[in-house]
């Protein structure tokens, strides 16, 4: 295949469409999804792309515009986006442009005219300027006189009031497709749930899109829900300070809390900075220049902040508040580690900004929108309060599957303790089912409790059989239950506003007992008491003392004091006190190098810690006759192994331990790998194991989604795990 470019006057000619890659952006290869989209736009035909941050969107329309004669017209809705955008095409050579409220005639004048002469490939404005009785005729004339690629349309999850950021001057954009109905339309966005495709879909006219979703997960993020208590502040300044060597986002409810907060922070000695719409475009852009440039380190901003800003090496963005919608949250914090490296996402939690967030929605006019707005308020409190893995919920909203068990948040690298909650969860999908799946879960909730309220005598729903059934628990914990029931995907809810739960073909397996339901214990339910302020305080100056350690390291090396430990991995030294490197070996975190470089000081300053406050130290099981071939088993895996050997099922083992029961079937992958005696019979049915075995020797033992993906649905990552520790030692063999 031969491709021609139209660019000024020069006509360059590429056998292949990586050697255009790499001609116009360097790069060798394109990244997953982005030549098949390049390839659809090239033929002409409509596109819907929902691509997230970092993957790689822009240049899906950028190169198309550079191989095919004409012009390219970008819609995006805010002006430090277009700048970005252009001043970035324009460092590659290529010639773009945008016009905005921010040009004097004179600029508008020149840019047009060079427009008008073919020198400009990429246009850039936003939809209130393409929608204008004045720009549009110029448009005519640039489309009669050069033709028109297509009209890309950015941040088009702007289209839909489903949306987390809906501006109704977007809806008007199908006026575009009326006007000029043989150019293609491509519509690009980094998150929109199926509801917002199909509101994008219908309301910018597409026809036959070609719609590529890629998958939401950003692996190089780690997500972090805090309490937002009234050492906050300080809690924010420890975090600032142990990414001295990377770039800050500091998301505000309102700019009265943005500048009381940069200004704190200037006076503790870092380099912030305030952005939010009180500020004057003048400040507000040199702010963000400055950002971007590496002068400052910090941006404390409102969410008009970030949007289209391509950094690439944030290294830590803080939701201060809460934000307004799940949506919204996960586009703001992915712009943090937009170039992969690891990355953290950390939100304050605090009940108290519900009532702020309620208010506001009150001061909508429109009832439908507050309606939205309050459900989508609900979906936040799931994820903030939730206690199952962080991506499984955020993806799962997007309509994604995810496994959970990803090592990359704090409800997985601090498990809770697992319980089977299969009767109960019988009970809760019996009474959604008896309540015709008509009401949503507060209502079923009130039913199982024996509720007297009019409502549910009106209905006859205290006569149902399983009024009352559930007394013995508190609502809390019934909520607690049904939102574990969704995260898992063993129940629906309706996504009109409503929140009406629906039953799925899970549902009815529960009901019958073909599927155990397996969650996280809520703190009232677990055995442990919780700690007085004395012990709280005294794990506080372990952490502050293991932080200090850290930096003291990291500053040895010059290096971020991330990359010695994340602050998971101090929190896990703070709960268990290591004091012997077999111990610390067991730490999330801590793989080999680490054990050799970090271990001796780690553990020996625990140690000292504990002599001066009286705490006992861990005790480890000793290692008997343990063959030289094999690595030492920690205290743990002993354990878990033991467990196993007397023929405990995982489910209990993770009981006993306190441990996910993803946590338990990895280790068990892992002492099957070094040899030791593991059932594997007892872990997976054996009529299953030869078809996941099967799976593997098609597509390889690298990725466990990919198995999954082989071998199909109704199979376990946790029996695929097994199975792959299997393989592995039969290829060995």
């Amino acid at each position: 295949m031969t491709l021609h470019s139209a660019i000024a006057s020069t006509t360059p000619t590429f056998d292949s469409l990586e050697q255009a890659l790499k001609h116009y952006f360097g790069y060798d290869r394109f990244r997953p999804g982005q030549r098949h989209i390049v390839e659809t736009a090239l033929r002409g035909q409509d596109l819907l792309v929902i691509m997230p941050t970092g993957g790689g969107k822009s240049l899906c329309y950028q190169l198309p515009a550079l191989l095919k004669p004409g012009l390219m017209v970008v819609v995006s809705p805010l002006i430090a986006l277009m700048q970005d955008q252009v001043e970035t095409l324009n460092d590659n050579g290529i010639p773009a442009t945008f016009l905005n409220s921010s040009l004097s005639n004179e600029h508008v004048q020149q840019r047009t005219a060079q427009l008008l002469r073919g020198e400009i490939k990429l246009l850039y404005v936003a939809p209130e300027r393409l929608l204008n009785d004045r720009f549009l005729p110029f448009l005519d004339r640039l489309h009669d006189a050069l033709g028109l690629v297509a009209i890309a349309i950015d941040e088009a999850h702007c289209v839909s009031e489903w949306g987390h950021d809906f501006r109704p001057e977007y809806r008007q954009l199908s006026q575009i497709r009326q006007r000029y109905p043989t150019v293609p339309l491509l519509a690009l966005t980094a998150t929109a749930t199926q509801r917002v495709q199909q509101d994008i879909v219908v309301q910018l006219a597409l026809r036959q899109p070609d719609v590529y979703v890629a998958s939401f997960n950003r692996p190089n993020l780690y997500y972090e829900v805090r309490p937002k208590e009234r050492n906050a502040y300080a809690d924010l300044l420890r975090e600032i300070r142990s990414h001295r060597h990377g770039s800050c986002i500091v998301y505000c409810f309102s700019r009265k809390l943005v500048d009381e907060t940069a200004d704190r922070l200037q006076q503790d000695g870092i380099v912030a900075l305030p952005y939010h719409a009180g500020l004057s475009d003048r400040v507000r852009t040199e702010n963000q220049t400055r950002f971007i440039r590496d002068d400052v380190q910090v941006m404390v901003a409102t969410v008009a902040f970030g949007m289209g800003i391509d950094k690439p090496d944030v290294r830590l963005v803080v939701h201060y508040n809460l934000p307004r919608n799940l949506e919204g949250y996960y586009q703001e914090a992915g712009r943090a580690g937009r170039d992969g490296e690891p990355s953290r996402c950390l939100l304050f939690f605090n009940t108290g900004d519900v009532s702020k967030i309620n208010y506001l929605i009150d001061q909508k006019p429109d009832e439908a929108e507050q309606m939205i707005a309050r459900q989508q308020l609900r979906q936040v409190l799931d994820y903030a309060e939730g206690l199952e893995c962080r991506r499984t919920i955020q993806l799962r909203y997007f309509g994604e599957d995810f496994s959970g068990n990803c090592q990359q948040c704090d409800n997985c690298l601090n498990p809770k303790p697992i319980e089977d909650r299969t009767v109960d969860a019988q009970k809760f999908l019996s009474c959604v089912a008896r309540c015709k799946e008509r009401f949503g879960m507060n209502y079923i909730i009130e039913v199982l409790r024996g509720s007297r309220s009019s409502k549910i005598q009106q209905r006859g729903h205290h006569k149902l059989s399983t009024y009352g059934i559930g007394s013995d628990r508190s609502a809390e914990d019934w909520k607690h239950l049904g939102r574990s029931l969704l995260h898992q995907g063993l129940l629906d809810e309706t996504s009109d506003g409503y929140s009406v739960l629906r039953l799925n073909a899970r549902s009815w397996e529960v009901m019958r007992g073909q599927r155990p339901v397996q969650m996280v214990a809520t703190r009232s339910q677990r055995s442990s008491v919780a700690d007085d302020s004395q012990a709280a305080s005294t794990r506080e100056l372990l952490m502050d003392l293991l932080r200090s350690l850290r930096k003291t390291i990291a500053n040895e090396q010059s290096v971020p004091p991330y990359v010695i430990f994340a602050d998971s991995s101090l929190r896990l030294m703070v709960q268990s006190r290591p004091t012997t490197l077999e111990e610390f070996a067991s730490i999330s975190g801590v793989g080999s190098h680490k054990l050799t470089q970090y271990g001796p000081r780690f553990t020996e300053t625990i140690r000292q810690f504990c002599q001066e406050h009286g705490l006992l130290a861990q005790t480890v099981t000793p290692v008997v006759d343990e063959p030289t071939s094999k690595p030492p088993l920690s205290a743990r895996r002993r354990q878990i192994l033991n467990l196993h050997q007397q023929g405990i099922a995982p489910a209990q083992i993770a009981l006993e331990c306190d441990l996910r029961l993803g946590t338990i079937y990895d280790n068990l992958a892992t002492l099957l790998e070094w040899g030791e005696v593991i059932d594997v019979d007892q872990l997976v049915d054996p009529e299953r194991q030869q078809a996941i075995l099967g799976a593997i020797a098609q597509v390889g033992d690298d990725a466990l989604r990919t198995i999954r993906d082989q071998v199909g649905e109704d199979y376990d990552f946790n029996e695929i795990r097994i199975m792959r520790s299997v393989w592995r030692m039969q290829q060995l063999s």
